[in-house]
């Protein structure tokens, strides 16, 4: 199976090429937000305050790892559910961020939003979090350490194995295999 490989921070040129349903290994930096730290990175931006980390160009993972077992630098991280930061993603994505990596579908707000924004959704298999955490290469605490587990850590990942679910063209991977299923029901 071809498999795009691609390097973090994103640039247009790359989304550009990017379309539902095509495999991809994400290389360089990742940053994990979770609910908390949205919530924050949210309130200073409304606040006006500086960011403690640039948004522009990067890829946030909504996931929060579990403590790392002895010689391993993170523990298991799989991706969270993605419907539970809509009301905080538009505002991210006006700030610059261009890509994301979770697991669900997005609203339509949020789609309308990466179109605008010209960012990309990414889906990582949910189930095999420990499987993932061996495509991190190195860990850094970001942002809001007092948030503990939620914290925003840099990963250094490579080959970091994801699917486009939403491109700026206008694509959709869960609604596309909904039509596809009704189709093969209708045969």
């Amino acid at each position: 199976m071809y498999k795009k490989q691609i390097n973090t921070p994103l640039t247009d040129e790359v989304i550009a090429d990017l379309h539902v349903g095509d495999h991809v290994s994400l290389n360089g930096k990742l940053y994990t937000v979770g609910d908390a730290a949205h919530k924050s990175l949210v309130q200073y931006i409304g606040q006006g305050k500086q960011l403690p980390f640039s948004l522009a160009n990067q890829v946030i993972y909504y996931a929060v790892a579990t403590p790392p077992p002895p010689g391993r630098i993170v523990g298991s991280v799989g991706p969270t559910t993605a419907t539970r930061m809509d009301c905080y993603t538009p505002t991210l994505l006006a700030q610059g961020l261009k890509g994301v990596v979770a697991k669900g579908y997005r609203s339509a707000e949020v789609t309308q939003a990466m179109r605008e924004h010209r960012a990309v959704y990414f889906g990582a298999v949910c189930g095999v979090a420990a499987l993932l955490s061996r495509y991190i290469k190195s860990v850094r605490l970001a942002a809001f350490p007092g948030l503990g587990a939620e914290a925003v850590y840099e990963y250094t990942v490579a080959d970091f194995p994801v699917v486009v679910i939403n491109d700026i063209h206008g694509g959709d991977l869960h609604l596309e295999g909904r039509r596809v299923y009704a189709l093969n029901q209708a045969t």
